[in-house]
């Protein structure tokens, strides 16, 4: 684990997330900090910002927060069990996923991963759309401005 601990104010600085709505994903399960100070302040690690990071990534694609919940229930499923193999090797299988239950975990991030791949072609549709517009302004301001005399 990594060991340097972070105050929110940080993490906030960090991820480009507000203090409140760091908490908030606090009181929806979706990241609980790593450690708490001794006078109760937060404390995060990298681990919690990369967590925030998916989570910052995926809200402008139109995930729910269950949706978030599920995709990083998934891969915490996922990298558990794939810290268990790099620490005890293949020799203890009794504490690693079965291999339907890890396909099915694969299969959960898959479709997320498809949804995305989805959302950002309905964002570059959208994003061309824009710029075309702002285009189109351009070129009637251009066309509408005064002449300047030299």
């Amino acid at each position: 684990m990594d060991g340097k601990h972070m105050q929110i104010g940080e993490v906030a600085a960090r991820t480009e997330l507000s203090l409140r709505t760091i908490r908030h994903y606090e009181e929806t399960g979706l990241v609980v900090p790593s450690a708490r100070s001794r006078g109760g302040f937060r404390l995060y690690t990298e681990t919690d910002v990369a967590r925030l990071m998916v989570i910052r990534r995926m809200k402008p694609l139109g995930f729910t927060l269950d949706q978030m919940r599920d995709l990083l229930d998934a891969t915490d499923r996922l990298d558990a069990d794939a810290d268990r193999l790099d620490a005890e090797g293949a020799t203890d299988a009794a504490d690693r996923l079965g291999a339907d239950e890890r396909e099915a975990l694969l299969e959960r991030v898959r479709t997320y991963r498809q949804a995305a791949a989805e959302q950002v072609e309905k964002l570059r549709v959208q994003l061309s759309r824009a710029e075309d517009f702002a285009d189109t302004l351009s070129a009637r301001l251009d066309r509408n401005a005064p002449a300047t005399r030299a």
